[in-house]
């Protein structure tokens, strides 16, 4: 067995272990964005109704809840199977990463070894690997799909062509994000088109480009019909937040773009979800190699322009392209900047960029090979073992994840789930969010204890009530708990005033209120 193929199977095991390891408890909870995908997963699989759209929650396109569905139907429903699918979502695009970076770059030997090394020990996507968000196949769709496309032109592949107009098509089946991927296109079908014209083979050329679009027409066309006749979902929640909306879009524009170019090298995404706050998207040290990557290329695209070697013009235009375009669903945006989530997309050619840099450090150095071999151990040092320390040890261990993975709706459905089934259960949806109509139109935080319910009995056995209702519970001379999601004083004593008969207690650190028979 090759050496190299040796690596590939180390990282991808590596890659596997940190996407896998401990995925039940970490993150902790199951967040509401998160418990709703399982729960249309469940009704999907249910009713054997799988939608190209899931308008509920701002609306998200329906691809990865399906696969959700799939993968209930087979190993059974669960918080951990939902971020399980994310998991394996996320260690094919370490392998994918590998593939694109050798395609590209076949005299680099090591080049895609470390592209794959840094993106499978990276805290920005382990993290995005385990949370059970779709945003996650943004990545996954773009590697292979630039993979496929490189590979069809260089070997006149209509197979290669055929596969790449498939991923690229499915990629708008996954987060608002991939919409701005057409603009890469031109960076590679413009230079690919004077090399065939150079050998007089521009009827290949087409013929290969007809396959590709083709391909993605028609694997995209179910949603962009759906959009066709329901434009309303078309833009969901991006047109509030976007940065034309706001008093002085042109300042706005550039400072958003300031922000998501720094947060690479100096403070990242400052929402605990996405990000340890105060710390930069990759390592520190790597923001720079990145940067320095980011440059090199840009000066060999000018030479290799001049030169008119137009497949090295079709690679660096394409990486350059990807990473601009691929910020753009975060640049765009005034709120919550910098924005990993938005820009997710952006990652496999970030790390390959990273690798860049160090290489280009190796050239520059190679009468004095102990730089870059400090350089090699500083940034593996810094990869292998600073993200994943920082994620599983760091912030994994404060409590403000936590809270911003409310873990306490998980328990909520854990208590439920608890309770024999003759004993009468009430949750008070007494926290905020979006409204889901097809559950009643309650708000969002309840998506988890709801979830959480239905994957172990099958159906919700608890009644969901609005903090306005609590006139509506109805004991029945049974046993009867009743569960806020929140603890708050005002609710319990509402419930003391119409049940001055039962008492507060405490059940797994959580507030009830318990109604015992008469």
């Amino acid at each position: 067995m090759r050496k190299e193929t040796i690596l590939l199977l180390f990282i991808l095991l590596l890659a596997g272990f940190l996407r896998f390891w401990q995925l039940d408890s970490i993150p902790p909870g199951l967040y509401p964005d998160v418990a709703i995908n399982g729960n249309d997963a469940l009704s999907a699989w249910e009713g054997r109704d799988f939608k190209v759209f899931y308008p509920e929650n701002n609306g998200r396109e329906g691809l990865f809840l399906n696969l959700i569905a799939l993968s209930f139907a087979v190993f059974g429903p669960s918080a951990w199977m939902i971020k399980a699918v994310a998991a394996v979502i996320g260690l094919l695009t370490v392998l994918g990463t590998y593939l694109l970076a050798k395609e590209l770059f076949p005299n680099h030997k090591y080049l895609s070894l470390v592209s794959a090394l840094l993106l499978a020990t990276s805290f920005w996507h382990l993290n995005f690997s385990r949370l059970g968000f779709r945003a996650v196949m943004v990545p996954f769709f773009l590697v292979f799909f630039s993979y496929f496309l490189f590979r069809a032109f260089r070997k006149k592949e209509v197979c290669s062509a055929l596969l790449a107009g498939a991923f690229f098509g499915l990629g708008f089946h996954t987060y608002i994000a991939f919409r701005v991927a057409p603009l890469l296109l031109p960076f590679i079908l413009a230079p690919f088109y004077l090399v065939y014209r150079r050998e007089s083979q521009q009827k290949k050329y087409f013929s290969l480009s007809i396959v590709f679009f083709l391909t993605t027409f028609v694997v995209a066309l179910p949603i962009g019909l759906y959009f066709l006749n329901h434009p309303q979902d078309f833009l969901g929640r991006a047109a509030g937040v976007s940065v034309f909306s706001s008093a002085n879009p042109i300042f706005g524009l550039a400072q958003s773009f300031f922000v998501h170019l720094q947060m690479f090298v100096f403070v990242g995404d400052s929402n605990w979800r996405h990000n340890l706050p105060g710390f930069p998207q990759l390592s520190p040290g790597l923001g720079i190699l990145m940067f320095l990557g980011l440059f090199v290329l840009a000066r060999y695209l000018v030479r290799e322009c001049r030169q008119r070697e137009w497949p090295k013009v079709a690679v660096q235009g394409f990486l350059l392209s990807w990473f601009f375009v691929l910020l753009l669903p975060g640049v765009l945006t005034s709120e919550g900047i910098p924005h990993s989530l938005r820009t997710i997309g952006v990652l496999p050619v970030a790390y390959i960029l990273t690798g860049l840099g160090l290489f280009w450090l190796k050239e520059r150095f190679t009468k004095r090979p102990l730089v870059f071999v400090t350089a090699l151990a500083l940034v593996i040092s810094l990869g292998v073992f600073f993200d994943p320390y920082r994620y599983f040890f760091v912030w994994a261990r404060n409590p403000n994840v936590e809270g911003a993975f409310t873990k306490n709706y998980l328990a909520v459905g854990n208590l439920l789930n608890s309770l024999p089934e003759g004993t009468k259960k009430y949750v008070i949806v007494n926290e905020p969010g979006v409204p889901v109509l097809g559950s009643a139109g309650l708000p969002m935080p309840a998506q988890t204890p709801i979830f959480i319910e239905r994957s172990v009995f099958g159906r919700r056995r608890a009644t969901y009530l609005l903090p306005a209702d609590l006139d509506k519970i109805q004991t029945d001379g049974q046993e009867t708990v009743v569960v806020p999601l929140k603890d708050d004083p005002e609710t319990f004593e509402k419930l003391k005033t119409i049940f001055p008969s039962g008492q507060i207690g405490e059940e797994n650190k959580l507030k009830i209120y318990k109604i015992s028979r008469p």
